[in-house]
């Protein structure tokens, strides 16, 4: 057996890992690297992964740095599996159509402008058509269930607290007459998040891909992050100023949603109007509502409550791009959450674009931000950014609440890591930089003499 590195080695997006044995090739995850513009020129499939030769693919979740490339492999002729949780795959569908309808808004805006200078016109990586192609080669696998996918390879599918519908997933290799089993973490949550259920923890694993996404700190205590957004929150309604919520369609809007619906129903924050304009984010919403069934307790008990109804009225949906402009005539006090999470494309880009500069604006970032992107800047405390191509003062408040993560930080990790650390596994630690990385193999080997591998992208493992 061996597994190669095809993302998210030594960095935080594009995930995607080759498992060859002698009988079968499986892939983990396919999703797209993201950040700057440097990046996008990365998000082609690697030579030496070859469609054809694929016996099927496993994904942990529907985020787009785990599924942003799966159209790639059927655009290259692959007719194959793809296993993911059925919420997984409800997810993916919405992601990867929204993706698609970016890259061919922006190639054609792009392609206008080349068209102009006597340039050759350039491609989207995919289009919506692509990912009708691909989806029906999705398969749905149930949670706790092991399930052939391959010769001599079994998955199954482990709840991982991260967003709706993800998963840990656990292969179970037969090759020479022994068994293996290798475990895939996908992304972490962390304990207590609300909504989903905590992250299953493991007893047995030979080899072991390990998140660290966080694995350099703990996000700020849970209880002081939601009081901290309160106090934003009520400060803005005060002065009746916008407050502005770059989110992830998935997860965080749901997650933001629920705490605000919370604070209305409590009477901790006075209501007033709050638009979700994200046309993504509203399907994803509305796959949330079909998933009763993975919320936790207290998401039903929650949700059965009589004043949940209630708390949600002030909450408002902006599904065309007239409503969207339309927020930009709407008076505070209100707070606009839009995508992307990490202000690198969508609706949140025109938002920043008409209130960035004004003083009573305040911008709440949420969630990871990476490197060279529009959100790490703001938190790095730019005072002027490049939006469409214009020169913006940043004079809003900006404020980064850590603590809203849906990524496990150092001590969700390590304990996770603990009930699998007296099986001693191979342990290689994905899916972070290295400045998160390196602390946390440091506290493994500390705790349990365990020596952590760092790979990077382009590595193989034998």
């Amino acid at each position: 057996m061996r597994i190669s590195i095809f993302g998210a080695g030594n960095e935080v997006t594009g995930s995607s890992y080759l498992v060859e044995t002698q009988q079968a090739n499986v892939l983990v995850d396919c999703g797209q690297f993201q950040g700057g513009r440097e990046d996008d020129a990365r998000n082609r499939l690697p030579r030496a992964l070859v469609p054809s030769d694929l016996d099927a693919v496993v994904v942990s979740h529907g985020h787009l740095d785990h599924v942003g490339r799966l159209p790639l492999l059927s655009m290259r002729g692959y007719r194959g599996p793809i296993y993911a949780t059925p919420a997984t795959i409800d997810v993916a569908r919405l992601i990867l159509k929204d993706s698609a309808k970016i890259q061919e808004s922006e190639a054609e805006r792009e392609n206008r402008k080349r068209m102009r200078a006597g340039m050759r016109p350039v491609a989207p990586l995919f289009t919506g058509d692509d990912v009708d192609q691909m989806m029906p080669l999705c398969r749905p696998l149930e949670y706790a269930k092991a399930t052939p996918v391959a010769p001599g390879i079994s998955a199954r599918m482990l709840e991982s607290g991260h967003i709706l519908g993800s998963a840990i997933i656990e292969l179970t290799i037969e090759e020479n007459g022994e068994q293996k089993v290798v475990v895939f973490t996908g992304d972490l949550g962390p304990a207590d998040m609300p909504i989903l259920k905590d992250p299953v923890q493991l007893q047995k694993a030979d080899w072991l891909f390990m998140e660290s996404t966080y694995g350099d700190r703990d996000h700020r205590p849970l209880a002081a992050t939601v009081d901290e957004f309160h106090t934003l929150i009520r400060e803005a309604v005060a002065r009746k100023g916008k407050v502005l919520v770059p989110t992830f369609a998935l997860g965080r809007t749901q997650q933001i949603t629920y705490y605000l619906a919370q604070a209305f129903a409590q009477g901790i924050v006075p209501a007033f109007p709050v638009y979700i304009d994200s046309p993504l984010g509203i399907a994803a919403t509305e796959v949330y509502a079909h998933h009763p069934e993975l919320y936790d307790q207290d998401m039903r008990e929650f949700v059965a409550g009589t004043k949940y109804a209630a708390a949600i009225k002030t909450i408002q949906f902006c599904q065309t791009a007239d409503e969207s402009k339309a927020l930009n005539n709407v008076s505070g006090p209100c707070l606009i959450m839009a995508g992307s999470g990490m202000c690198t494309a969508g609706r949140i880009l025109h938002h920043l674009k008409h209130n960035l500069w004004q003083e009573g604006t305040t911008v709440i970032i949420v969630g990871y931000q990476a490197p060279g992107s529009l959100g790490r800047l703001l938190i790095d405390g730019r005072e002027q950014v490049s939006i469409f191509g214009e020169k913006i003062a940043v004079r809003a408040t900006i404020r980064s609440l850590g603590g809203f993560s849906a990524h496990a930080g150092q001590s969700d990790l390590l304990k996770w890591y603990s009930s699998l650390a007296p099986c001693r596994p191979r342990t290689i630690l994905i899916h972070g930089e290295d400045r998160a990385r390196k602390p946390l193999a440091r506290l493994i080997k500390e705790r349990w003499g365990i020596e952590a591998t760092l790979p990077t992208t382009g590595d193989i493992l034998q």
